[in-house]
């Protein structure tokens, strides 16, 4: 990644290196980039939710949404995110506000109950591992860590995990259970699974009879172009490969509408449908079927999803083009840098010098830019290179984005110039 320089060239580099450091310190700024939350802005496209369902109260099929019952959520709400997910309507259920809630009951009932398939409870098992495609998500390694759950780390490629990996680590472990994958617009680095990974994932002996894919499509619509990615179906693949029950699939509205008052949906096989319908009954009477029944009124059909979710690109695909073209100018002919350009989703990953992301982070923090701490992106906060920094543009306005990537790179030639130096 570095360019080789002469001694007095990465001096004067470094120098002015510094001066621009100390400048930025000096502007007192006070800017975080530390979540990917969607922009006031972007909450403002459904304010509307907020006057729905204004005095209905009934749905499609006559239920009062007001009251008890239907566990498996609205059937017209299935319906318009049946497509956005790959899931039949039947096979897909409607819940709460929280797919990482979803995935976290889920992981509780196979720990402390049996999973279709499973010859006893993951909780008797003497190891329990999933594997864990990095760089990845900071929150499936939390909930990991929170139950006793080994991580495993695989490499991600152009095509999503190094699958050469991950098959030899299924087929010969049977401790490992199970795999975290968001397959479009993976966050942090961009990448979409190829259609041949998802059929590997779909066919690969596993040594765990058990074995789940944990598939959180996070970013099912959140394109950034006018070529959106598209992934194979993993449930029919699964289903095709005589392996109907390997994949949980999981999705939200959480950045879709309102972050913290979406829908969440859980879509599987009819034998795993049944099993998590089973364990909600014992510890809810119904879903908030009103919130669903306004998302219905709001989003309308699938063709509403889309037009929504052009609505929400307008306002972020200039916040990923400003992060590009910073990074370009002030990076780009360093050699101390590369950096994803995602086509959709949430994030930027940007790869420092090995040994430097940490060193980079602090510097930004004590110039006042607040990122997310290097090593998130790995199992138990730990990259083995010290290189990877998540970058979340969504949140902050365009001039404050400006100012934090324009103070990042600052950071990143210091940092970069004098461990060369060392």
């Amino acid at each position: 990644m570095t360019t080789e320089l002469s001694a007095d060239a990465l001096s004067g580099l470094r120098e002015r290196a510094l001066r621009d450091y100390e400048a930025l310190v000096a502007r007192g700024l006070k800017l975080d980039l530390t979540r990917g939350k969607p922009a006031p802005e972007q909450l403002d496209l459904s304010d509307d939710l907020l006057s729905l369902p204004g005095g209905r109260h009934t749905a499609a099929d006559g239920t009062d949404v007001r009251n008890y019952g239907g566990l498996q959520g609205l059937p017209e709400l299935r319906e318009i995110f049946a497509g956005v997910l790959q899931v039949p309507a039947g096979q897909l259920l409607a819940l709460g506000n929280s797919s990482l809630e979803l995935m976290h009951d889920c992981l509780v009932h196979a720990l402390l109950g049996v999973v279709p398939g499973a010859e006893s409870r993951w909780v008797e098992q003497e190891r329990i591992a999933f594997l864990c495609p990095v760089p990845g998500y900071d929150r499936h390694f939390a909930l990991c860590q929170r139950f006793g759950i080994d991580m495993i780390p695989v490499p991600m490629t152009a095509d999503g995990p190094d699958m050469d990996v991950v098959e030899r680590l299924v087929a010969e472990n049977p401790a490992v259970k199970g795999i975290w994958c968001v397959p479009k617009y993976s966050n942090p680095d961009g990448v979409t699974y190829s259609d041949e990974t998802v059929a590997r994932l779909a066919r690969m002996e596993t040594a765990a009879p058990d074995f789940r894919i944990f598939w959180d499509n996070a970013y099912a619509a959140h394109h950034l172009t006018d070529e959106p990615a598209e992934i194979a179906d993993l449930l029919a693949a699964c289903a095709d490969a005589g392996h109907a029950d390997r994949a949980f699939v999981f999705g939200s509205t959480s950045k879709v509408t309102a972050a913290g008052a979406g829908v969440a949906f859980f879509g599987s096989s009819p034998a795993n449908v049944q099993w998590l319908l089973a364990n909600n009954a014992k510890r809810s009477i119904g879903p908030d079927k009103i919130n669903q029944l306004r998302h219905v009124l709001f989003l309308r059909n699938a063709d509403g999803v889309r037009a929504h979710m052009e609505r929400q690109r307008a306002l972020l695909q200039p916040k990923f083009e400003t992060v590009a073209r910073i990074l370009d100018a002030e990076l780009g002919s360093t050699g101390l840098a590369r950096w994803t350009d995602p086509k959709g989703g949430y994030f930027v990953t940007l790869e420092v010098p090995d040994g430097c992301a940490k060193e980079v982070v602090r510097r930004a923090a004590d110039a006042g830019i607040v990122l997310t701490p290097a090593g998130a992106t790995h199992p138990y906060g730990e990259d083995p290179r010290d290189a990877t920094i998540r970058i979340a543009p969504s949140y902050p306005g365009l001039a404050e984005l400006e100012q934090a990537i324009e103070g990042l790179t600052v950071c990143v030639r210091l940092v970069g110039y004098e461990k060369q130096a060392s």
